[in-house]
């Protein structure tokens, strides 16, 4: 979806209340759109992890207009399969990204280490060259 509004309203269809009720917790998914015009600015929010620091931000539930708690997970849930057809995790985004050009020689052998169990006997090399 392409606004924090219409998101409010699909949350007023599933679960009953006003667009207003939910949607503060829609902006707040999509706080770093205001940062880039990237599509890349779901990579801070819109995962597992992005849910449970919504749950820790509003609370477990949020009181809608009616009187009916929702679970803020399940608001978060539906933002994000809205955007994204269902809720990857962090790791998945971190899965997707490269070591850029200015990351240390350290951070490319640990990545490589991680990834390709290499020897680490080259970190001290660098450390000694480094002092």
């Amino acid at each position: 979806m392409s606004h924090s509004f219409y998101h409010a309203v699909s949350s007023c269809n599933a679960f009953g209340g006003v667009p207003e009720d939910y949607l503060e917790i829609h902006e707040w998914f999509d706080r770093s759109r205001k940062g880039t015009s990237s599509i890349l600015h779901r990579m801070l929010a819109h995962h597992t992890s992005g849910i449970a620091d919504a749950v820790s931000h509003f609370g477990s539930t949020i009181t809608i207009s009616t009187g009916r708690r929702v679970p803020v997970s399940l608001i978060g849930e539906q933002h994000i399969t809205e955007d994204l057809g269902f809720v990857p995790t962090l790791d998945d985004y971190i899965q997707m990204m490269t070591c850029p050009r200015w990351a240390s020689k350290k951070a490319k052998l640990l990545h490589r280490r991680l990834h390709e169990r290499i020897d680490t006997s080259e970190l001290e090399t660098i450390n000694e060259e480094n002092k």
